[in-house]
């Protein structure tokens, strides 16, 4: 009698597991992993313990579209490019460009920005010219496109984690300059109450789009469906407008 309870008891756990199991794999059908660092104002920053920015907004409105809930990590900008490339996140959203070098490790969605590598200057500096800055000190975000520019560039790279702390290091009087993204430029000089300035003249141009695994098609397939519809309805321009970011509808 024993022994036939014990069994009834393995039967009936293995049971519930079996069940518990196939609802955690259904919820999980509708969920959209996203890696992203969280320190690229104003596409994606902190307010309070909430990720927000322009990209979240408009990952947002792609997952309505799609019927998906988004799970959002905040990791460093290198961790999250590979964890898309290795598929531990269904995507990677981080003001990425799409540039030749990353398709050989990951694939891309459709552009939906068209940004720059914009430099930082101190306001009261000798640097007025991106040619001015040829051979100086410079200092970047690890992993970015800004960095290996400089890098091929034969400049003198002090690389950082966040792009906060690469301009820490310029009003420290550590570096010449900074080269990040445009719209995260103008966002980190407007902080430091005059001190900097950004220059008109770019490094160079580039386009965000939103990173995946290779042979993810179904996926980007189904992200660019949703991102044709926000741009069609208006929906990624009012976004844009928000941050005070450029709308390219192309």
């Amino acid at each position: 009698m024993k022994r036939s309870k014990f069994l009834c008891l393995v039967l009936a756990a293995l049971m519930l597991a079996a069940v518990l199991t196939a609802c955690g794999g259904g919820a999980k059908e509708n969920v959209l992993t996203v890696a992203t660092n969280a320190e690229f104002p104003p596409f994606e920053y902190f307010e309070g313990e909430k990720i927000v920015g322009a990209d979240i907004d408009m990952m947002e409105a792609i997952a309505e579209k799609m019927g998906v809930t988004l799970e959002i990590t905040h990791i460093d900008f290198d961790a999250a490019l590979t964890g898309a490339a290795t598929g531990k996140y269904d995507i990677a959203l981080s003001g990425i460009t799409a540039n030749d070098e990353r398709r050989k490790n990951m694939a891309f969605t459709d552009d939906y920005y068209v940004a720059s590598q914009a430099v930082i200057v101190m306001a009261d500096g000798e640097y007025k010219t991106v040619e001015s800055l040829a051979g100086k000190t410079i200092s970047c975000q690890e992993g970015t496109t800004g960095e290996q520019y400089l890098l091929d560039n034969e400049y003198t790279v002090q690389s950082f984690k966040t792009g906060a702390e690469a301009i820490s290091a310029l009003t420290a009087g550590k570096v010449d300059a900074v080269v990040i993204d445009d719209a995260v430029a103008k966002a980190l000089s407007a902080k430091q109450e005059g001190k900097t300035v950004v220059l008109d003249e770019p490094m160079t141009k580039e386009n965000y789009a939103i990173a995946t695994k290779l042979g993810n098609d179904e996926l980007i397939a189904k992200i660019n469906a949703a991102l044709a519809e926000i741009k069609a309805d208006g929906t990624l321009a009012s976004i844009f407008t928000k941050y005070d970011l450029a709308f390219d509808a192309e």
